[in-house]
């Protein structure tokens, strides 16, 4: 029962500080990773406690690091284009 509160209470630090940074793309993302690293961890108690498999935690660390991946091509992307990562630089209506 402590290890579900635990558990919940950095998923919901994670969903935290994901909805207040809006500043900079790079806290977003590293808020997203931090989700991430928490639900893997959350997997792979569950699957380890009731002795399953583990091949879907490979396959979830497959997802997450084509996830990051992407994240950081976005980042130096819009850095190379833009010269920063502040979301108020970006304007939709440019092409």
């Amino acid at each position: 029962m402590l290890m579900r509160l635990y558990f919940s209470f950095l998923f919901f630090c994670g969903i935290w500080a994901f909805s207040s940074s809006r500043k900079h793309l790079l806290a977003t993302l590293l808020s997203l990773e931090f989700i991430v690293l928490v639900l893997f961890v959350v997997i792979f108690y569950f699957l380890c406690s009731y002795s399953y498999e583990l091949y879907f935690v490979m396959l979830f660390l497959v997802f997450s690091v084509c996830e990051g991946s992407l994240g950081l091509s976005i980042l130096v992307s819009m850095i190379r284009g833009f010269g920063n990562d502040y979301f108020q630089s970006y304007s939709v209506l440019q092409c």
